[in-house]
């Protein structure tokens, strides 16, 4: 999990707590022998660096976590084993048998927690930084590994496999799951990135002061509180648990995993990434391509300050948009000129672009006119460079 979601405490514990416990219930209720838990790195992650961890690790402090979905999560893990042998309520002498897998960060094709905030970021050029120095790593995990782990940790938990002779390997187990391959987060997304056209962050922020920084849109998002769930509030740029997932090494070995229920990844990270590539860019062919959230603020703030500066009375900030106007248009017939003409630009632009998105872009014609109003050649641009494809 990661942005404004992590944030939503009460939520958080209702659907990894008390779903978690709704889940064992039913299980014992109903009779069904086998549970799988999906956990997480963070039930033993806290910001310390950890190089090839493996499952003799001790959970982490539950008051420790900066977080409420890493400590949510250790609980309903914790939970999820301790139900391991649990008779069911209709005592037939059979039990419930558990074990948790931990995966890396999760990604792939679909994918909607990590890689929709990371383009999203990266589109409207709100990815300024990286955290950390390049020698940091971190674990990742392909979405059709994670099905196969998910697959032989309940084959793990099955009692009638002849080799076996009825004995539970994954019963009460946990089990690290990654493709084996730390890898510095940011140099991970580069391709990704690069193939969407996106700026890659140039500058590198240290752990402390990025630290600081997500304690501040911590802050400022928990008194945000009641409207989390809104759309129209958008994601903190960084909070503190994702400061140490990216700037913190930590990576874990899955070599239990691979001793006991003989996973091995099928998918490298190479083909992993082409996929999601190949997805993502067939994402962005259907949908509003567009410029930074910079050009977005240069230029409705400039239109609105040419109307101000030409057309409305001495009120408020508009004397001084005025005098900065006359600065450089020295008169205000040249003020007023320079709005007419810009408008007459825009409305221009915009029409050609419904024209043209009209052949290229169908789907988002009215999207790309009314854009294309508001930025004129700043958006046209990007709807060229898409009819020339």
């Amino acid at each position: 999990m990661s942005g404004k979601e992590m944030l939503q405490f009460s939520r958080v514990d209702q659907v990894n707590i008390n779903g978690t416990c709704r889940i064992l219930d039913a299980c014992l209720e109903f009779g069904i022998q086998r549970l799988v838990y999906v956990s997480t790195y963070n039930v033993v992650f806290g910001g310390k660096e950890i190089v090839k961890g493996n499952e003799t690790l001790p959970y982490f402090p539950i008051d420790d976590h900066v977080d409420p979905y890493g400590r949510s999560k250790s609980l309903a893990e914790q939970l999820v084993l301790k139900s391991n042998g649990r008779p069911f309520k209709k005592k037939n002498g059979k039990c419930l048998y558990t074990c948790a897998v931990r995966p890396a960060a999760i990604y792939g094709p679909g994918e909607e927690r990590h890689f929709p905030r990371i383009v999203s970021l990266a589109k409207l050029g709100l990815l300024p930084f990286k955290i950390g120095d390049s020698s940091v790593k971190g674990d990742w995990i392909y979405i059709d590994n994670l099905v196969l782990a998910l697959i032989l940790a309940s084959m793990g938990l099955l009692d009638d496999i002849p080799e076996k002779e009825r004995r539970l390997i994954a019963a009460g187990q946990t089990y690290f799951v990654s493709d084996g391959f730390p890898v510095n987060s940011f140099e991970f997304l580069r391709p990704l990135l690069q193939s969407l056209d996106y700026d890659l962050p140039k500058a590198s922020l240290a752990v402390p002061q990025a630290l600081l920084l997500g304690k501040i849109f911590w802050a400022i998002y928990t008194i945000l509180y009641p409207w989390l769930n809104r759309r129209w509030l958008p994601q903190p740029l960084i909070l503190p648990a994702e400061v140490y997932k990216v700037g913190v090494t930590h990576y874990f070995s899955f070599l239990k995993a691979k001793q006991e229920l003989g996973y091995v990844p099928m998918v490298t990270p190479q083909e992993g990434m082409a996929s999601t590539i190949s997805y993502w860019q067939e994402k962005k062919r259907k949908t509003l391509d567009g410029p930074t959230i910079y050009t977005w603020l240069f230029s409705v703030i400039g239109m609105t300050s040419l109307f101000c500066a030409a057309y409305l009375p001495e009120i408020g900030p508009v004397p001084f948009i005025r005098a900065l106007s006359l600065f450089f248009f020295r008169s205000m017939w040249m003020v007023r000129m320079v709005f007419l003409v810009s408008t007459a630009l825009h409305v221009g632009e915009a029409l050609y672009a419904w024209y043209l998105s009209k052949r290229v872009d169908p789907d988002n014609s009215k999207a790309w006119f009314w854009q294309t109003f508001a930025l004129g050649i700043f958006s046209l641009r990007f709807l060229l460079k898409r009819a020339r494809k």
